[in-house]
């Protein structure tokens, strides 16, 4: 279920801080339900970056073409860039549209010196060369073209990383999901079917039940649970568990416990691939064998 892995991830990331500096687990939930508010803030954020580069595009070529002396490639622009499908789609997001237009702190400037300066970095590369040569012009490369313009460009721009934390702290620790986000959102587009929503990482009240439910389980019943990841350790010793390691076990066996229509192979994978983003290369070994343990114990389907 799309937004489940994000939840699951800010509900870890959420009991680390918490272990580490403890509060009441109203203040925690609430806490924890302004921050995924705010990743959506950072999601919409980052694809107005992609806006604002096809707007500066399309303003660059506005202005060669009113050069009184133009050269071959201001008479006869390549428009490939500012036509792709892709960023025409989340152009014309409806959902976009309207959240930017009530939150225009969210806008970006096509002036704005990270905007040109990664729009120069983009247009001196070979990917950006190799797209606008290229005689093949069709959904499938507009969207592989987009997904990695925005992998290099954006997610992994440090100078961008560097403004989002400064406008926003807890940006920091969100930007990875904001990032899946996008990937999810280019991934998803279809050709001629334009996309007007967005993906929420709460869609419903059945999301927002499962992550409080599932925070305040997990840290109402913390030593309860930390009793029972004790009893499968085999020639370890819980002190030497990383605190990380210790948070996502505690919660993926809380959530055994607590969802029991969810299959334990869903449960144990989700909390695999999140140790494979917040802990040591090591630790989904580990922790695949102790959740699929405890699985067993309870008879866990």
């Amino acid at each position: 279920m799309v937004g489940r892995r994000q939840l699951r991830e800010k509900i870890v990331q959420t009991l680390y801080a918490n272990q580490q500096n403890p509060k009441s687990v109203d203040i925690v939930l609430r806490n924890m339900m302004k921050e995924i508010n705010k990743i959506y803030d950072l999601y919409v954020y980052e694809l107005n970056f992609l806006v604002a580069l096809h707007q500066l595009a399309e303003e660059q070529i506005e202005i060669g073409k009113r050069k009184y002396i133009k050269s071959e490639e201001e008479i006869n622009p390549n428009l490939k860039f500012v036509e792709n499908k892709i960023l025409l789609q989340i152009l014309h997001n409806t959902d976009r549209i309207d959240y930017t237009s009530s939150n225009r702190q969210l806008n970006w400037d096509t002036d704005d010196e990270l905007v040109v300066k990664t729009y120069q970095r983009i247009k001196s590369g070979k990917r950006y060369k190799d797209y606008m040569a290229s005689s093949e012009n069709n959904f499938e490369q507009d969207q592989k073209f987009i997904g990695k313009l925005f992998l290099r460009y954006i997610a992994e721009n440090e100078d961008l990383h560097d403004f989002f934390e400064s406008r926003e702290i807890t940006w920091a620790d969100n930007l990875h999901i904001a990032n899946s986000l996008i990937q999810k959102t280019i991934g998803f587009m279809k050709p001629d079917i334009e996309s007007h929503t967005l993906i929420r990482i709460i869609k419903n009240y059945e999301d927002e039940s499962f992550a409080k439910t599932l925070l305040a389980q997990t840290a109402l019943n913390w030593e309860r649970n930390e009793n029972k990841l004790e009893e499968r350790l085999q020639n370890w010793d819980l002190e030497r568990i990383s605190l990380m390691d210790k948070v996502i076990l505690i919660t993926a066996l809380s959530e055994m416990d607590e969802f029991k229509l969810t299959p334990s192979s869903i449960i144990i994978n989700e909390y695999i691939e999140i140790a494979k983003i917040f802990s040591s290369e090591k630790s989904n070994i580990f922790i695949n064998g102790i959740l699929d343990k405890y699985a067993k114990d309870c008879s866990r389907i």
